[in-house]
């Protein structure tokens, strides 16, 4: 316990189950509805991340904001086509 921060918030269910459904709605989001699917990603990966969830938060919320825009240029790709 003594090399535990007093700021850091130990991992939680929850925390993990937000960055698990980040990640799945960022790969939706190439796919289906990307402005949508991937602000919720964002939003989901966030709040994993202050639950606890640090790393993995951050790199789904990142995930995310990337699955969006690859989904809009790969939409407007076919748009134009």
């Amino acid at each position: 316990m003594a090399d535990r921060h007093a700021t850091a918030r130990p991992r939680s269910g929850a925390a993990r189950v937000c960055t698990i459904i980040a990640f799945v709605f960022a790969v939706i989001a190439i796919f289906f509805l990307p402005p949508l699917f991937g602000l919720v990603g964002l939003v989901l990966g966030i709040v994993g991340a202050v639950l606890g969830d640090k790393p993995l938060g951050w790199w789904a919320a990142a995930a995310s904001v990337v699955g969006a825009v690859i989904g809009v240029v790969i939409g407007y790709a076919i748009y134009r086509s």
